[in-house]
């Protein structure tokens, strides 16, 4: 009986094997293809010798640049909601990281210090020009506020999207290597294609938004299949702790002008979220906040609502 349970596990084995193999060739496949049909919608630009995806609209007299939270497999469509009402007032761009969207994947350090230089240089590169209203969402926080520390004269304000702080990263919880590293490898050999489709409902609720075309939404999951789980992503999480004891150790930008949007439903999830927030604008000259009802990807449902505050703050800036 040993024996052919033996034989059983080798066969199912070589099966796997063979499945995985057939995954990963298909996926790349799939991939080359999709590259001619989704081709990015912005400027490549040439950054550290590789080529970051630079999306730019609008034409007003001040410059927000959107900041894609971690993981964000594709931050232009992601934006989109936000973006396209604030193109009304502004120019709207979003720089997607290496690993990120339609940009490059790479070695390079998940450090903020890399993280920051690469995106400014890639919005020169785009020719986009300084003072920048910044609008991080989530982790993207943290660059915000070191971009703040390090280049005032750069940054005009910053209005956060529940962003993080310094003080927020300690209450999230520590993911396990292991199950960063099995989504990476889901991702690489393609067995995220096989996710059957009422799943894309709770994995992508922009998908439910109402606010992408069909053609968008094969474009999201196209990108998604590309730019999920990069390398780059895992060593963002690897950093983390790192880069937030960083901009911890550094004087707060109390100059620099701040509203934060914070949503109910994190701070369900992480008591104490709306505490380090508020507790971090305590220390800036200028800094408010809003609450509100939703979840923690606020620019999906109450783009309206931000753009109208964020047209009322930066009048008051100005």
């Amino acid at each position: 009986m040993l024996k052919i349970l033996g034989i059983i596990l080798v066969i199912l084995l070589i099966l796997a094997a063979v499945g995985v193999s057939v995954s990963t060739a298909y996926h790349r496949h799939q991939l080359r293809n999709e590259e001619i049909v989704h081709p990015p919608p912005g400027k490549m630009v040439p950054v550290n010798d590789k080529q970051l995806h630079v999306f730019a609209e609008g034409e007003g007299t001040e410059t927000i640049i959107l900041m894609a939270g971690h993981g964000t497999s594709n931050p232009t469509l992601d934006f989109a909601p936000l973006r396209r009402r604030l193109t009304e007032d502004y120019r709207v761009v979003v720089v997607e990281k290496t690993g990120y969207g339609w940009s490059d994947s790479s070695r390079s350090s998940r450090d903020l210090a890399t993280m920051l230089e690469e995106t400014r240089e890639a919005l020169k590169g785009a020719g986009e020009e300084a003072p920048y209203i910044l609008m991080p969402h989530s982790m993207s926080g943290l660059e915000a506020i070191y971009w703040a520390q390090k280049y005032p004269e750069e940054v005009q304000g910053i209005i956060g999207l529940d962003p993080s702080t310094p003080n927020t990263v300690e209450l999230l919880p520590d993911l396990p290597t292991l199950q960063l590293y099995s989504m990476y490898l889901l991702s690489r050999t393609g067995l995220t294609r096989f996710m059957p489709e009422e799943d894309y409902t709770q994995n992508f609720p922009i998908m439910n938004t109402g606010e992408l075309t069909d053609e968008e939404k094969e474009e999201y999951l196209a990108v998604f299949f590309r730019s999920s789980f990069t390398m780059p992503m895992l060593r963002e999480t690897r950093a983390l702790r790192d880069n937030a004891e960083l901009v911890s150790g550094m004087a707060v930008p109390e100059d620099v002008p701040m509203l934060f949007f914070i949503s109910n439903d994190q701070e369900g999830e992480l008591i104490g979220w709306k505490d380090a927030l508020t507790g971090y604008l305590s220390g800036v000259n200028q800094g408010t906040y809003i609450e509100l009802d939703t979840g923690h990807y606020v620019h999906y449902e109450k783009s309206d609502v931000i753009v109208e505050e964020t047209r009322a703050f930066l009048e008051e800036v100005r």
